[in-house]
């Protein structure tokens, strides 16, 4: 090995020498002068331990302002935007709910701007921020009063913790779910100060099992909704209705915790049935519990809509304000409810309605249209073909319920592991593509790619296969 020459070492172009040029200076435009001035430190430290090592040429001070640069590329956001073509619709792990663009736009809005959060308008003196959806959701649900929450486990938590702290909460067994994360009823009915009193059996509750467990501790009775599984063959339970008359009798409310919840028949776009939050206070809950995020299709949010006077307990809690929603959020839920007025317009506006409700007949031939692209895009290491498939809702909504859809098959023409190399590149690209992977296959569900969407889902395609052997 030759030694290193002291003259070259001396030659290295120093910190401000580099920050002169053009190149860094872009650099500084887009990052910050801290953060360029630290790349290019990492990179002069890289360039000296390796000209100590061997001789090699003295890179000039733009060289290494670009090498800086490509530092800085990698660096992207933890949060970003990908290609949900999992096949799941509402999918957890990806966001759920995509935003109609009102939404969008009014919490862009609501960032760029001062807004009458917590002020009246019509007053001039401090208002609730509740106020700008309280009549909304009166309108959609039928119900007296409403409030809002960060999601729909708190919404629970707050009505637990208002009515049944160091009381009892009476569920039935087969209600008892757990949600994604390990999250589990039983531990949001501990946090929440209740004693849980189980009734019935996992598959069968009767009437009598309630009346049998009400006493003078009861604080409320709870009837969750079991949206993410199914219980069939010898079952029984008792119908919200039914149940509601229990509890009346009894002189506790009724919390109907639906968790997806939807305001419209979904039955109208195609859709299986699902018991809408009108339905439900229809049937004498006195408490409503649904989430934001889910079929309803906007921001993430826990809503709470029921009687007057228990709302107004509600929002007298002290936890109510830890729970609330901050006013971007805000904006984009009264944006969304008010797409709700407009039925005949919704599956249109509204991205998880038209991701579900749309044609498998529509996908099938997007993805022959874009067939020939992506091969092209892929190239010669793997066949491409479209291949009818299942789409899932997700996010725990009708869990027994598919949707007929079409997906690109990518199988590899070689060993299967360049399959898995070529699933991990798609992950790293600037716009990641998210499929699934099964039977030695790579599927993309393209329920959920919009038109618009196209060309960058192939320059997504394009740059994840790129310098594949």
């Amino acid at each position: 090995m030759a030694e290193p020459d002291t003259t070259l070492l001396r030659q290295i172009p120093a910190v401000a020498t580099v920050l002169a040029t053009p190149e860094a200076a872009e650099l500084v435009e887009a990052h910050g002068r801290p953060v360029v001035t630290d790349a290019i430190r990492d990179v002069l430290a890289g360039v000296r331990a390796a000209m100590a090592r061997e001789v090699r040429p003295v890179p000039t001070p733009a060289g290494i302002a670009r090498e800086a640069g490509e530092k800085l590329a990698g660096r992207r956001a933890s949060l970003r935007t990908v290609f949900n073509l999992t096949g799941t619709v509402l999918h957890t792990n990806l966001g759920r709910a995509q935003l109609a663009d009102a939404a969008v736009d009014a919490a862009v809005q609501a960032m760029r701007h001062p807004v009458s959060l917590e002020y009246s308008l019509d007053t001039g003196s401090r208002g609730e921020r509740d106020d700008h959806v309280r009549d909304l959701l009166r309108e959609l649900t039928g119900a007296e009063d409403a409030t809002v929450v960060n999601n729909n486990a708190a919404a629970v938590l707050l009505c637990l913790n208002t009515f049944a702290l160091r009381r009892e909460a009476v569920v039935s067994r087969g209600e008892l779910i757990e949600i994604g994360g390990a999250f589990r009823m039983p531990d949001i009915m501990a946090r929440a100060g209740a004693d849980m009193v189980e009734v019935g059996t996992t598959n069968r509750t009767h009437a009598a099992d309630y009346q049998g467990a009400l006493n003078e501790r009861t604080g409320l009775v709870l009837k969750v909704h079991t949206s993410n599984y199914r219980i069939q063959g010898f079952t029984a339970g008792v119908d919200a209705r039914e149940l509601a008359a229990i509890a009346n009798e009894a002189g506790v409310p009724l919390l109907n915790d639906l968790g997806s919840g939807s305001l419209v028949d979904l039955s109208r776009h195609g859709l299986a049935k699902e018991p809408t939050v009108r339905e439900a206070v229809a049937e004498g809950a006195r408490l409503v519990t649904f989430s934001g995020d889910k079929l309803l299709g906007g921001p993430q949010a826990g809503f709470i809509v029921g009687d007057a006077a228990l709302i107004a307990q509600i929002n007298r809690n002290p936890l109510k304000r830890a729970l609330r929603v901050d006013k971007m959020r805000l904006a984009a839920i009264e944006a969304t409810l008010r797409l709700y007025r407009d039925p005949d317009r919704l599956g249109e506006r509204l991205p998880t309605l038209r991701y579900l409700a749309r044609e498998t007949a529509a996908v099938h031939a997007q993805a022959e249209r874009l067939l020939p692209d992506v091969a092209a895009r892929l190239g010669a290491a793997f066949d491409v073909d479209v291949v009818p498939c299942l789409s899932q809702i997700g996010s725990g909504a009708l869990p027994l319920d598919t949707l007929q859809s079409a997906a690109l098959r990518i199988r590899a023409r070689g060993r299967q592991t360049a399959l898995e190399q070529l699933a991990t590149r798609l992950r790293a690209v600037p716009r990641p593509v998210i499929g699934r992977i099964a039977d030695g296959a790579l599927h993309l569900d393209l329920r959920c790619l919009d038109a618009g969407d196209e060309a960058a889902f192939l320059d997504s395609l394009a740059a994840g296969s790129a310098g594949h052997p």
